[in-house]
């Protein structure tokens, strides 16, 4: 077998005398499943070279990628954190949750089909329960009418769909439709998972999606570029998910905002594609706009052992020019990781940068007090379902075999696509975790974003999960606030599940054999791609018909699940006086404490009934509690929407208040949709994630910041708010908000915000799809 830490062989066989056949002027298509999609390597180095010409200076490999998609690169005002570029993606992809508002409000934009490629994918609507075909089953008899939405709306707007069971958004992406160069959107966070093949994959919410899916240009803060530089190889017991864990413990959840994260250095050649889809992915947890690596030879061998090989032959002949970065180009900071000395990392909990060391865990773990025992292990998900995840950690779990050992925890297995289920079954990893006691779950999130019908705890047992997941916010993985929960490498998750142990290091701990004997496990090994090629197992996908013309929606009267979108109303033209604030939020405020995912992802295509969880894990600045909240005109403490909804139904707008890095987390629009549903019109606070303040701007809502942001603290949940100057509301001029306390003098401050000309226009017109329709008429 081949080590994952050495640079891999191709593992299937090549087609003859491709390299001779594609040029710099070949017509290549985006990827094996359309015939209308293809690769603009030629025109997006004419607009590289155009900017590199206006600016006088080489361009990182990140810089070129979006330079190369300007809509007007003659003219295009181009300042790194200042300016807003105006970009033409090459495509666009939706999972199923998200996907149903998208749709719902291109439906209401009334254009019949969409402008560019776009694919939706059915992946968090299956919940955990007992296993992935029961699991499976179950849920395409629960969200029916959601499915029949979906299959129906992109035959009619022609659009691809992957039914249940296909896999993860991003892992279908990465397996079908990444390219080296490319520039996609996709309507959730994890979406940078692509730039493990070179591209840039950019998170955003459904209406961002919508602008793109009606041929507009998409818009966005032109990014600084974080520098990270790998020198060295990764050895033993260290994964590529190790550099991200470390990174975040670096940066924080917030040190990415802004920023693309390219990385760069003789080190990014030592190991794969799927790994280094891995890091790019878990980029969202430090608030990243996105994270590439540059084409390079890992790439060439995915794309051949998926079947891509003309897109490696056409990746190679503009690799010297396009696909990597100019000498001496300059980046706003670096970072340098020394790969010979990175050890594994154990991340949470609560919080994905709370990074510590395996050989401080024990210590750590101990000394916070820390549930010991790891009640469950869970592998797999978007970003770390690899055939190389999967057959290293069997590796771990074959060597505690011939010890007699089984797992301890329970233990988890999702792969993250079909096409990966197919394959390790073909191959016997997946039958060496059943007899190690594993659950195979479905092809789907599920655990990863709460869906997860977990039983073997009550709510509000305190106890401790480790994953190789990305996110581990409060709540997050089981609804349960006293589960701990930790991030690692699929490796090191499946040695805690042997141990049973949170203070275990296989790197120098003993486990006692069934003879009575200690050993250590053995460092993991494994292919980094099958060496038979993949198997792709059941056919998911469906592709939009011919004719689609006959193809009717399918919208059930009466629905609980699907809603269709009513117009909001359009700005009045006056300032805003006397409004309550609905809640002041207390610390970390996510899009998980906005709006729930878990349960409530059934209501993602209704937006009345999805607004019934906005905020109600939000903590109450007035009395540390969530879910509740006072009234300032009855006294009477009610839930956040209850409380919205009164405060709507009387006429009166409201605001929220809100601390560092609001709105972390997700891109799910809805908890943007929610508050402008519920009456709300500005969202003020120390700052904001970048997804969730462009949201906000779209669905016609305020995101403001104190400039002072001491300011926040002076604030009670009962004073009344005036937002003045809006009739002078212009980009790069503060609005004033004045505080009228329920006792004392009024006092007033500065609130900054990053709004432009066109998203001014936005809150004008009461939404960026007002504007849209309002311009196609």
């Amino acid at each position: 077998m081949l080590s994952a830490r050495s640079t891999l062989k191709t593992p299937l066989k090549r087609t003859l005398a491709t390299a001779t056949t594609i040029g710099r002027n070949s017509k290549v298509n985006q990827n094996l499943l359309e015939t209308h999609s293809f690769i603009n390597y030629k025109e997006n180095l004419k607009n590289v070279d155009i900017v590199r010409k206006r600016l006088g200076r080489p361009l990182t490999y990140a810089e070129k990628i979006l330079y190369g998609h300007l809509d007007k690169p003659h003219d295009q005002e181009i300042t790194r954190g200042v300016s807003y570029l105006k970009l033409r993606p090459d495509r666009v992809a939706c999972q199923d949750a998200t996907a149903q508002m998208a749709i719902l409000q291109f439906m209401s934009a009334g254009l019949p089909e969409v402008a560019k490629p776009v694919t939706v994918h059915c992946d968090h609507l299956i919940q955990a329960q007992v296993g992935g075909e029961k699991d499976l089953a179950r849920a395409i008899d629960l969200n029916k009418e959601v499915y029949d939405f979906l299959a129906t709306a992109t035959a009619k707007y022609n659009m691809g769909f992957w039914k249940p069971g296909s896999g993860i958004i991003h892992q279908i992406v990465l397996e079908n439709y990444a390219f080296p160069g490319a520039l996609i959107i996709g309507t959730d966070s994890h979406t940078p998972n692509a730039g493990g093949l070179g591209q840039l994959a950019i998170g955003v919410g459904g209406a961002d999606a919508v602008d793109v899916m009606s041929d507009l240009p998409w818009e966005l803060k032109a990014p600084k570029i974080l520098g990270v530089k790998l020198t060295g190889k990764m050895n033993g017991w260290t994964s590529p998910k190790d550099i991200i864990l470390k990174l975040a413990g670096i940066t924080t959840v917030k040190g990415g905002t802004g920023k693309i994260v390219e990385y760069f250095g003789e080190g990014v050649d030592t190991f794969s594609a799927t790994g280094m889809g891995t890091i790019c992915n878990m980029g969202a947890e430090i608030g990243a706009t996105t994270s590439v690596f540059p084409f390079n030879k890992s790439m060439v061998e995915y794309l051949d052992a998926t079947g891509r090989d003309k897109i490696a032959e056409f990746a190679k002949v503009y690799q010297g020019d396009l696909l990597s970065a100019d000498k001496d180009c300059e980046y706003d900071e670096v970072i340098e990781l020394d790969l010979n000395t990175l050890e594994p990392y154990v991340n949470g909990p609560f919080t994905p940068d709370l990074a510590t060391p395996i050989s401080k865990m024990k210590e750590v773990a101990v000394k916070n007090d820390w549930p010991l025992e790891v009640k469950v292990g869970l592998i797999g998900s978007c970003t770390n379902s690899s055939y190389e995840d999967m057959s290293r950690a069997a590796s771990i779990v074959k060597d505690a075999a011939t010890h007699g050992l089984k797992a301890k925890s329970i233990f988890t297995v999702t792969p993250g696509s079909e096409q990966i289920r197919a394959t390790i079954e073909r191959d016997g990893q997946l039958e060496t975790f059943k007899e190690f006691g594993g659950i195979v779950l479905a092809n789907a999130c599920g655990p990863c974003i709460g869906q997860w019908d977990r039983q073997d705890i009550k709510k509000g047992d305190k106890n401790t999960i480790v994953s190789s997941y990305n996110r581990n916010f409060t709540s997050r993985n089981d609804g349960n606030p006293q589960t701990h929960a930790f991030v690692a490498s699929p490796e090191l998750v499946t040695a805690f599940a042997i141990a049973g142990d949170l203070r275990f290091n296989p790197l120098t701990d003993t486990l006692k054999g069934a003879d009575g004997k200690e050993f250590k496990l053995k460092p993991p090994f494994g292919d980094g791609l099958p060496t038979r090629g993949y198997d792709k197992g059941n056919n998911t996908y469906q592709a939009p018909p011919a004719n689609r013309d006959s193809v009717d929606v399918k919208i059930a009267s009466g629905s609980d699940r699907l809603q269709k979108l009513v117009p909001f109303e359009a700005w009045n033209g006056k300032d805003a006086l006397d409004m309550p604030i609905l809640i002041k939020s207390l610390g970390k405020t996510t899009t998980d404490h906005i709006s729930m995912a878990g349960p409530w992802l059934k209501y993602r295509g209704h937006l009345e009934n999805i607004s019934n969880n906005y905020m109600i894990g939000a903590i109450n600045a007035e009395n540390k509690k969530a879910n509740s909240i006072r009234n300032v005109y009855t006294g009477e403490y009610k839930g956040v929407p209850d409380t919205a909804r009164d405060y709507r139904d009387k006429g009166i707008k409201w605001v929220v208040i809100g601390d560092e890095n609001f709105g972390e987390g997700s891109s799910r629009e809805h908890a943007a949709l929610e508050p402008r549903f519920l009456g709300g019109f500005a969202i003020i606070t120390r700052s904001f994630a970048r997804i969730h303040e462009t949201n906000l701007k779209k669905q016609g809502l305020l995101p403001l910041n104190f400039q002072n942001p001491a300011d926040y603290d002076k604030i009670n949940p009962t004073d009344k708010i005036d937002i003045v100057g809006l009739k002078e509301f212009a980009p790069g001029k503060n609005l004033t908000m004045v505080v009228h306390p329920e006792n004392g003098a009024s006092w007033d401050c500065e609130l900054t915000h990053t709004f432009n000309k066109e998203q001014i226009d936005w809150f004008k017109y009461g939404s960026a799809l007002n504007k849209i329709k309002s311009v196609s008429k």
